[in-house]
């Protein structure tokens, strides 16, 4: 397989969300696992904010953070780092992601873009409060199940 064609069906295909949104924000990539997370498809995202994918609360923050990075060039987080944050469906479901974001620029090095990868850690987020909640409670957590 030629790694064109490779790079294309792996973007495509992954098992994470790969969104890329240009310097506005506006959504100019989504992939179908970014359809299956986040409930829209792709003809629905492409185009849009960012903010079909984020909480009300958090926008304020989120796009302060975004328009400096645009700007500057500089990100607080650096390429790699996994963040933690809660997102939104499109049946306005809260759900927990963990992601990592690739800033893209052009060839005079000026902010183009960011490219984020993404995961629904939705479960491991609450069996972890959940633990953590009986832990408070003095409770000892249930045994793991045998392996077998």
């Amino acid at each position: 397989m030629e790694i064109a064609r490779f790079s294309e069906r792996f973007v495509r295909d992954a098992p994470d969300a790969i969104i890329y949104a240009d310097a506005q924000g506006l959504i100019q990539f989504w992939n179908r696992s970014a359809e299956r997370i986040f409930g829209f498809s792709e003809a629905e995202a492409l185009g849009k904010t960012l903010d079909i994918i984020i909480p009300e609360s958090l926008r304020g923050r989120h796009w302060q953070g975004y328009r400096a990075t645009m700007q500057t060039g500089n990100t607080r987080y650096g390429v790699g780092e996994t963040l933690a944050v809660p997102a939104m469906r499109k049946d306005r479901q809260r759900i927990s992601i963990e992601f990592t974001i690739l800033p893209f620029r052009d060839d005079a090095g000026r902010m183009v873009g960011i490219a984020a990868i993404l995961r629904d850690v939705t479960a491991r987020f609450e069996e972890t409060r959940a633990l953590r909640r009986q832990l408070a409670q003095g409770s000892t957590p249930p045994p793991a199940p045998a392996a077998g």
